[in-house]
């Protein structure tokens, strides 16, 4: 029927096999282990920690932990403490190291001494009730350290004037046997390579300081995805893995292919009704589009509600067999609507938003970027509503 009018009318239905789900974000756990091999390769003999904050950038971590520890990767990161006591919990990677840096100011010290998670401690505060809890378990218990500097982000972090006075106290409890030295780390902004370089200045200063002061540690890390690939003189013991174990590099003009690395996640929903309107028909709220002459539109069963930004309208695409079509008006809370012209296209189809591009997709990357937003951010969006499916599991 391509080239033809649909009928006008009630929806069309195509005897053609339909998607069979409303709205599915399908994760590729084969991509995922093969980019954490990739970069375990790469970066060696650094070590690689892969970050899986905020429920592995929303693709499930209970999940995605067991893959990256089949992909050989030893270190964690979740940002805050819970999701890492709740893995230790289960024995999940019992031999992996779990890392911490977003505490609360009633953080379950005993927990995370009891569990072995590492901790980054920014203030005297931490430093004293992470070793007093280490102190109330009795022999063979320590916090595990991450004396944590800012080097300008003045998010987490010890200002440099107090570094002095913290590494001491860190030393002396390191010294009663409470207290184990596991890290020293910072970020860096990458905002410019002036920037980042001044950073890695006051981090090299901090570790000088601290060996001076009678402090070594395990693992000395500030540079994250981006700082991580192309500044090898600033990946010391450890890189902090996310964006790129994902698939999505984050340095403006890079693909995931350039890095030899594959995008994990794709984006699906389904047509769910097909209609005919006449030229000048405005659709949605606001009628901020009007169609311009007779088409076919489809409506699609996933909106903002699902994490799909409302910017993605007026020149972000959606692929449906194979073929590229513009979303018209706006995004509403469970929906929105694609200008299909006149191809053909039934009630069942499969509409992808954004994948690995092998079928002529946009990417997660090109998605952000027309909407204004990062990947991590798009991923991170994604609603509870929308199915998880995962695939190239382990057997």
């Amino acid at each position: 029927m391509t080239g033809t009018a649909p009928e006008t009318g009630p929806e069309s239905v195509a005897a053609r096999p339909a998607a069979g789900y409303l709205r599915r974000a399908t994760i590729d756990l084969a991509a995922y282990r093969a980019n954490l091999t990739s970069l375990i390769e790469r970066m060696a003999p650094v070590e690689v920690l892969a970050i899986v904050k905020a429920d592995a950038y929303s693709l499930g971590v209970d999940v995605l932990v067991p893959e990256a520890l089949a992909a050989g990767i030893r270190w964690f990161g979740t940002v805050e403490p819970e999701p890492a006591y709740r893995l230790r919990r289960e024995g999940v990677g019992d031999d992996a190291s779990y890392f911490a840096w977003q505490l609360g100011p009633d953080e379950d010290w005993d927990a995370a001494v009891r569990l072995r998670v590492d901790l980054g401690v920014s203030t005297l505060e931490q430093l004293e009730a992470f070793a007093a809890a280490a102190r109330a378990a009795g022999p063979g218990h320590e916090a595990l350290v991450h004396l944590t500097i800012d080097t300008g982000l003045h998010r987490e972090g010890c200002l440099p004037a107090d570094w002095a006075e913290f590494v001491t106290r860190a030393v002396e409890l390191r010294d009663e046997g409470v207290v184990r030295l596991r890290g020293c780390f910072s970020h860096v902004s990458e905002t410019s390579e002036a920037d980042d370089h001044a950073a890695s200045l006051v981090f090299r200063r901090a570790l000088d300081d601290a060996a001076a002061l009678g402090a070594t540690f395990e693992k000395r890390h500030m540079s994250s995805s981006s700082a991580g690939m192309e500044h090898p003189e600033r990946r010391f013991d450890m890189v902090r893995m996310g964006s790129n174990g994902y698939g999505n590099p984050v340095t403006e003009g890079v693909t995931a292919a350039d890095r030899g690395l594959r995008p994990v996640l794709t984006v699906s929903a389904c047509v769910v009704r097909v209609k005919r309107v006449p030229a000048g028909t405005g659709v949605s709220y606001d009628y901020t589009w009007r169609a311009p002459h007779d088409t076919t539109l489809a409506l699609v069963p996933i909106g903002y509600a699902d994490g799909v930004s409302r910017r993605a309208q007026h020149g972000v695409e959606v692929t449906i067999a194979g073929r590229r079509h513009p979303i018209v008006g706006r995004v509403a809370m469970d929906q929105f609507l694609v200008d299909v012209g006149d191809h053909d296209v039934a009630v069942g189809d499969e509409v992808v938003l954004f994948g690995p591009g092998d079928r002529g997709e946009l990417t997660i990357g090109e998605w952000a970027d027309l909407t204004g937003s990062v990947p991590e951010e798009v991923s991170c969006r994604i609603g509870a509503r929308v199915e998880r499916v995962y695939t190239g599991g382990r057997a």
